[in-house]
């Protein structure tokens, strides 16, 4: 797997964006990581530089939603609505993915949207490969009982 800064540009403005519902402050989040980013020395594996970024863009993230936590967010959900319809394809998908607790959700999103490898996923949130991909296993089963489907896609 290579490292292409446009495509992980993107993917981390979709993180952002995903959890702050801005597109303004997640475009400013995702520039802010990537400067911090920059500050670090590079790291020789894609994965630890994937991780490192999406550490930093989830820190920043946390306090965004420290510093704005009583904001109205009534005005932004409308757009945010319009990003999840290019990424997300399917109605029924996205009332499945909206069922799902938060943290699944952006598990799956990661994964699956984002394509980020289960390593790296699994260092973010300190928990073992194994357990990750019993828990998107989980995830997955939920979303396709949610859906009304009895076999995986």
């Amino acid at each position: 797997m290579s490292f292409d800064i446009n495509e992980q540009y993107d993917k981390i403005f979709r993180y952002c964006f995903l959890r702050v519902r801005h597109k303004e402050t997640a475009e400013d989040l995702t520039q802010e990581t990537f400067l911090r980013y920059l500050e670090h020395p590079h790291y020789n594996s894609v994965d630890k530089t994937l991780q490192l970024l999406y550490t930093i863009a989830g820190n920043l993230c946390l306090d965004e939603f420290r510093k704005k936590k009583n904001a109205e967010l009534s005005d932004t959900e409308v757009s945010a609505d319009n990003i999840e319809d290019d990424v997300l394809s399917g109605f029924d998908l996205k009332q499945a993915l909206g069922r799902l607790s938060e943290e699944d959700r952006e598990i799956i999103l990661l994964r699956y949207v984002n394509e980020v490898p289960v390593n790296v996923i699994a260092k973010l949130y300190s928990i073992s490969r194994f357990a990750l991909n019993r828990r998107i296993n989980r995830i997955l089963g939920k979303l396709h009982e949610y859906m009304g489907r009895e076999e995986l896609i």
